[in-house]
């Protein structure tokens, strides 16, 4: 927006009162600006002059910045406020950019003068041009001209007035003690949407040398992710978080939804990823925090609102950024999510902004800030002020997810009292909640579990003989007083020291995973350096939800690194060193690399890109901890029944078949294999004679042979020897053995005959032979009106020829009755090809 001087004369000239020295005692109002000119830029402090008629700039402070100038067509008059006259203004400056509050910008032209008191004067006119709402305690500006958010600013944050108290406060400040109430603007929703300045720290995108960002393809959209686009769309090129773009880059952009059902935009950065120059800014360790939360007694943890949208992109980096969509070809002017380098470039950031804080009475990790106090006066006192820091600096708190004034807060997978530092139980809940074995099988698999870490159990073989004892098939498997006492030591040494040891960030991780057909499994590992041993630092498990357990098994591995990386994310996003992902899946190996995604995997895809890590084959007879923990659910799961569609009022009757129920009783004992497939049951053996009888035996089955007692069996039940079982079955049935079903072809399709319109137009020819012979007659040929069925019977003493019969159905039917169309004739007859009636 162009801004001229809007001066009104006075005798000829303008008023100013900036010439007046600005004392500390005397009240004044100041901005920061950012002023931009060709090649170069500068910041400076500026004067609201109300009295001013003109927007001035000091010719020193322009000297000395080399501000382009340029003479004015003639002379303008200057006056003081008392009228005394002051050196006339010969020349302003070039257009100029002028951004105020980081997010409005302007073109404009400062008259020049002699100010030694103040760099740059905003005038009268200035002020009613954009008519900006003032906190005249910070000395900023909370909102501005309604044309301002269509010419002027760069992210459109409405005027405070037009704002609804919905939007703004009253849902923000819910759980925020009264204390921090007047801070109410550092928890707006609204504000942590608006563009922020550029900064030191801006996001750099430097790439490798003779590399540039690859070209994604356009993903096709469906309309209600079209009008999720259009919504976006609109909302975001408002607040100027993405503009129009020419660039030669592009990545793909997609939705994929999320657990709410509403649809989440996603960027398929991967490619710019692997060319862009790594940050290693590093991320801070927990264990650093022991020694500074020496004394502390009261915590307060806050997450910071839209945190990576709260740094710019490098001013000349946006347009490796790019994005195709239907739309149109955009890029950002904020850092988006899916960066390699952002959680580092956050990280300094927000460091920087709480430099003089840190490690004193505040620890940060990423958009996480912990507080730590001694006592509730001192701990208000140091909350305010880390508020106060992050409003000044344009960072926003996400008050729905902080914690104040607490005696101990979770944070970073570790709990936080005034005791000090313990383990987050849910690091161990996997093991603590394992069920007590049911059968052999489940035994063995924990047995398995627990023999991987026998070295650092002492007597390991003599307190597990009790449990070990129940594995024999020699022995009746009943569960006893000493089976469980030994089973509750083993877990309690699984979760304590010197099994267990604190993650180190600055050290290689092993995340090893599994999935199961209903949860999936991970260990988090390190080798210690005391005895150079890998030791566990975490466990995780997770029931698979109805509809997770309807991926395949390549999505259910995926799955289960997706939860992994996301349990244990403080730790492995800021590894010094890259980490290693242990699957028996082979095929995931090449999943980062993959040109084709469905949304689920591109969402994951997105997260991944937040880490570094590769992912490594292991056979899954290596893979043995993680698969126990994947099939801690085996026997819960195994007997739930799919949701049913059908509303329960439209369903007149359900057919239960009484084989499944007994196969799923059976399942308790004996758990279904790897092999079996998705939506069948595994038959165990005991049952398997039971399933061949009710597919091939029953009353409702009917003895259908192989195939079809094979086509039975399919629809529900699977065994490896299925097919065999069933030859072998249907074979020595003596029902089938004694009634075959026959071999003949099948009928063919009827062909009717044309119904006729009048008498004697159709009729039908028939010989019946081998009749006793009455007068030297034998046969008799019958001809009948298929429309009158009148009838003629013709004596004959043989079969005659089709030329013998034609002519006697012209002597005996044709002299009586007129011409028929067609002849309806048994098939015995042939007439031959010589002859045409």
């Amino acid at each position: 927006m162009s801004s001229k001087s809007q001066s009104s004369s006075v005798s000829g000239g303008l008023l100013v009162s900036a010439t007046t020295p600005v004392s500390p005692s005397r009240s004044c109002t100041t901005l920061s600006v950012h002023l931009r000119w060709t090649g170069s830029s500068a910041s400076c402090s500026a004067l609201i002059d109300s009295g001013a008629e003109g927007c001035f700039m000091d010719e020193t402070w322009a000297r000395e910045h080399d501000i382009p100038l340029r003479q004015l067509r003639e002379p303008t008059a200057l006056f003081a406020l008392d009228g005394s006259p002051l050196p006339r203004i010969q020349r302003e400056t070039l257009p100029l950019t002028l951004t105020v509050s980081g997010n409005h910008s302007e073109t404009i032209s400062f008259l020049i003068f002699r100010s030694p008191f103040t760099p740059v004067v905003l005038s009268h006119p200035w002020l009613v041009c954009h008519n900006p709402s003032i906190n005249w305690s910070s000395n900023s500006i909370l909102s501005w001209n309604v044309s301002c958010h269509v010419k002027c600013l760069m992210s459109a944050i409405p005027p405070v007035s037009s704002v609804s108290s919905s939007q703004e406060e009253p849902g923000d400040l819910t759980g925020v003690p009264e204390e921090y109430h007047d801070l109410r603007t550092v928890f707006s929703r609204s504000r942590a949407t608006s563009l922020p300045p550029h900064r030191s720290y801006d996001c750099s995108i430097d790439l490798l040398p003779g590399t540039t960002p690859p070209r994604g393809r356009l993903y096709s959209l469906s309309a209600p992710e079209r009008k999720a686009l259009e919504d976006y769309w609109s909302v975001a090129l408002a607040a100027g978080t993405i503009v129009p773009s020419s660039s030669p880059a592009g990545a793909g952009f997609f939705f994929v939804k999320k657990k709410d059902g509403s649809l989440r935009p996603c960027i398929d950065y991967r490619g710019l990823n692997d060319i862009t120059v790594k940050n290693r800014y590093p991320l801070p360790l927990m264990s650093s925090a022991f020694e500074i939360l020496q004394g502390a007694r009261f915590f307060t943890k806050l997450d910071l609102r839209n945190a990576y949208h709260l740094v710019r992109i490098r001013e000349g980096d946006e347009w490796k950024t790019a994005f195709n969509t239907p739309l149109g070809h955009f890029e950002y002017r904020v850092l988006p999510f899916g960066l390699a380098n952002a959680p580092a470039v956050f990280q300094a950031l927000v460091n920087d902004v709480l430099r003089d804080m840190l490690n004193i009475f505040v620890f940060v990790f990423l958009d996480d800030i912990l507080i730590f106090s001694p006592s509730l006066q001192i701990h208000v006192q140091h909350v305010r002020r880390v508020l106060q820091r992050l409003l000044e600096n344009c960072l926003f708190v996400k008050a729905e997810k902080c914690t104040f004034h607490a005696s101990s807060v979770t944070f970073l997978g570790s709990v936080i009292s005034a005791e000090g530092i313990k383990m987050d139980p849910a690091k161990v809940q996997a093991v603590i909640d394992w069920p007590v074995p049911k059968s052999r099988v489940e035994l063995q698999r924990f047995l398995g579990f627990a023999n991987f870490y026998r070295r650092f159990i002492r007597n390991f073989g003599q307190v597990a003989a009790p449990l070990t004892a129940l594995t024999s098939v020699k022995t009746c498997f009943k569960w006893s007083v000493s089976a469980q006492g030994a089973f509750d030591l083993l877990k309690n040494r699984f979760t304590s020291a010197p099994i267990l040891v604190t993650p180190d960030v600055s050290r290689q991780f092993v995340v090893e995973v599994d999935a199961s057909e209903v949860g999936v499994g991970a260990i988090l590992s390190q080798r210690s350096l005391s005895d150079d041993k890998v030791h566990p630092c975490a466990y995780f498990s997770h029931r698979l939800s109805p509809s997770e357990r309807n991926y395949d098994v390549g999505n259910r591995e995926l799955l289960a690194i997706r939860l992994a990386l996301g349990e244990w994310r403080q730790w492995l996003e800021g590894a010094t060193v890259p980490f290693v992902v242990w699957t028996d899946h082979r095929n995931l190996e090449y999943i980062r690399s993959a040109k084709r995604l469905n949304a689920r995997q591109a969402r994951w895809a997105l997260f991944f890109a937040r880490f570094e890590f590769v992912i490594s084959y292991r056979p899954g007879s290596k893979n043995t901890k993680p698969d126990a923990l994947s099939c801690l659910f085996s026997s819960s799961v195994a007997s739930t029944d799919p949701e049913g569609i059908l509303p329960e009022g439209r369903v007149v009757g359900l057919t239960v078949w009484g084989i499944e129920r007994q196969v799923k009783q059976a399942l308790t004992q004996t758990p279904s294999p790897r092999a079996c497939p998705r939506n069948l049951l595994f038959v165990p053996v005991p049952t398997r004679l039971a399933v061949l009888q009710w597919a091939h035996s029953a009353k409702l089955a009917g003895h259908p042979g192989v195939r079809g007692t094979l086509a039975s069996i399919r629809q529900r039940f699977w065994c490896p020897t299925r097919e065999h079982d069933t030859r072998r079955f249907v074979a020595a049935c003596s029902v089938c053995a004694q009634t075959k079903s026959g071999n003949s072809p099948p009928a063919g399709r009827l062909r009717p005959l044309p119904i006729p319109s009048r008498p004697w137009s159709h009729i039908a020819l028939d010989f019946v032979t081998r009749l006793p012979s009455s007068a030297g007659k034998t046969v008799i040929l019958t001809v009948v009106d298929r429309f009158s069925k009148a009838a003629h019977f013709i004596p004959l003493a043989k079969l005659p020829s089709a030329k013998e019969t034609a002519q006697i159905i012209i002597e005996n039917v044709f002299r009586s009755q007129t011409s028929f169309r067609t002849e309806v004739r048994n098939s015995r007859l042939n007439f031959g090809g010589s002859f045409a009636v």
